[in-house]
This record gives C-alpha cells, structure tokens and sequence, in this order.
C-alpha cells in the first residue's frame, strides 16, 4: 500500500523523533556512569576515608583507579560526620578502603551496612596486637590507638593490604598494581631511613614533643621521642584547666622551649598552655604546624603521605636541634 506525501513526512518525522529519544537516552546513560565512578572508562571507583589512604590508593592503583577521598585538609577524623553526598559516593563506590581502629568511629555503621555488597576494607586488618599501641583514656571500646600512619613502617602493611585487596578485585591490572606499590614501598624504605637520621641529630634530652592531641606514639615510638599531648589519643576527649596545669608544669620542669600546633586541632588549647608557662617566667615557643590526622593542600608536598611525613621530621628537628 503506498503512503501519500502527507502520510510519509508523518512517518518520517515519527522515525525521528524515536531515534532522537534513543540517542539522549544513550548520552544520558553514558553521562551518568562517568558522573556515578568513571564506570564508562573503566576504572574502579573508589571510596577512602582520610587523605593518607586516599594517596596511598592513588599510588598503588594508578591509571585504573579513580579515588575520591571524604576528609580533606584540616578535617578531624574522630569528630567528623558523613554528609549525604558522602553517603552517595560510599554507595557509588565499587570497593572502600578505611583506617579501622576506630578512627572513623562514628561511621561503624554505615560501613557495616554497605560491606553486605561490596568490599570494604581496613587498612589496619592485618596489623597484630603486639604492633598496635594502647589508648589508656579509652573509655568507649576504641583500646587502640588508631595512628598508625606515624610508623612508616606500620605504613607499609597498610599498601600491601590495598594491593593485595585491588588485586583480588581487578586481576586484569594485577601486573600494574604490584609495581605501583613496589615502587612506592622503596619510597617508603627511604622516609623511614630519613626520619631516623634526622630525629637523631636532636640532641637526646631535647627529644620531646609536645602537640595538642596526643596522636604522635607512633612516631615517638618509632624515632625515639617522648610524645606528649595536652588532649588524649581522641580529640573527642576533653579537657580542663587540671590538664592545662599539668602540662605547663611539665614544659616548665623539663625546659621544653617549643611546642607544636596541629593542623587539624584547634590552636587554643596549646595557647592556653603557653601563656600559662609564660606567667611563671618560661617562655615557650610555637615550635610550627604539624600534619596530624589530616595532609595539606591538594597540589602542595604535604598534600601527600610522603610529604606530609617528611615535613612533620623537618619542623620537629628544626625546632628542636
């Protein structure tokens, strides 16, 4: 049966508009995958919870990953609170990888609920009793201390679990993510040498550091410092004038001349403390801003794990030598 003219234009444009439809449903689809991880190029979309486990997953995974991290700079782990567009980027991601040890207590839940259908994984996992530092303050379970990321060495377990978890999950790339991570791991070898060398050019009764929180055992343990801080291992902690006392008389009696504020801690409290040192005729110094829970600046050295570490070694020993 022919159509007349009126009939196939109708036709036409009835074709038309179907294939119009279909091709912004395609672009849409392929829109909204590149939006939801990168599952259009093919990566791994992938959730971390600090920014030194972020780094250290951009490291190992390389040009097959696509990492987002949810605390940026200056963002307190143990006080910080998942926003709803966290929560997406958690249930968009295809594996999560988090520090454990209770650092991110008050996302237990959210991890226990996502783990029912996708990996998530912590980077402490495979850390024993005996390597792991106690929390005496701990009054809610968390026993540990959960900054692991001050020992390198420590540090090192945690990349081989990430490598060992992205090779589990993408074999293809299992060739990649195993050079990614030995070549990170020698970077790794060469802090560790670096950080020993040069906290023993500070002479042995000035090896002391004070900060706001008391976040550094692992790092004192690991390069022979006494660590102090006016807070405990949690900066959920609080504290009072009692502890501010204690701790300036304990600047005053070692003749601690420097002290040292946290990036992501407020500066008030070691203030406090100075002032009170002051006033019985001590003077105490700012001794420089130290990286605690949280890197610098994206773009910048602290911005990374190795230069995050390298520039803690380097104010510690300038302050102190």
């Amino acid at each position: 049966m022919r159509m007349g003219s009126r009939g196939n234009s109708a036709f036409k444009r009835f074709m038309m508009t179907i294939l119009f439809l279909v091709v912004t449903t395609l672009a849409l689809s392929a829109c909204s995958n590149t939006e939801d991880g990168g599952a259009g190029d093919g990566k791994l979309n992938i959730t971390a919870t600090t920014g030194m486990i972020a780094d250290v997953v951009a490291e190992v995974g390389g040009e097959h990953v696509q990492v987002s991290g949810l605390m940026g700079p200056g963002v307190d782990p143990h006080l910080y609170k998942a926003s709803q567009g966290d929560v997406k980027k958690l249930d968009d991601a295809d594996l999560i990888f988090y520090n454990g040890l209770h650092l991110e207590g008050k996302m237990g839940e959210i991890f226990e609920r996502l783990e029912k259908s996708k990996p998530v994984v912590a980077i402490s996992s495979r850390l024993e009793e005996a390597q792991l530092m106690m929390d005496p303050a701990a009054t809610d379970g968390a026993v540990h201390d959960p900054h692991i990321w001050f020992d390198v060495k420590l540090w090192m377990s945690a990349v081989e679990v990430i490598r060992d978890t992205l090779v589990e999950k993408d074999p293809d790339h299992a060739a990649a993510y195993e050079q990614n991570a030995a070549a990170y791991l020698v970077k790794l070898e060469e802090l560790d040498s670096y950080a020993r060398e040069q906290i023993a050019l500070i002479p042995e009764k000035s090896r002391i550091l004070v900060t706001a929180h008391d976040a550094f055992g692992y790092f004192g343990r690991a390069y022979g410092l006494e660590v102090t801080g006016l807070q405990g291992m949690n900066t959920m902690s609080e504290y009072g004038s009692k502890d501010v006392s204690e701790l300036r008389d304990f600047l005053v009696e070692n003749g601690i001349k420097a002290v040292f504020i946290e990036s992501s801690v407020s500066s008030k409290s070691i203030e406090s403390v100075i002032e009170g040192a002051k006033k019985l005729g001590h003077e105490v110094k700012i001794g420089g801003e130290l990286f605690s829970d949280a890197m610098g600046d994206a773009g910048t050295e602290e911005g990374t794990y190795l230069g995050m570490v390298r520039h803690n070694v380097d104010t510690i020993v300038s302050s102190l030598k």
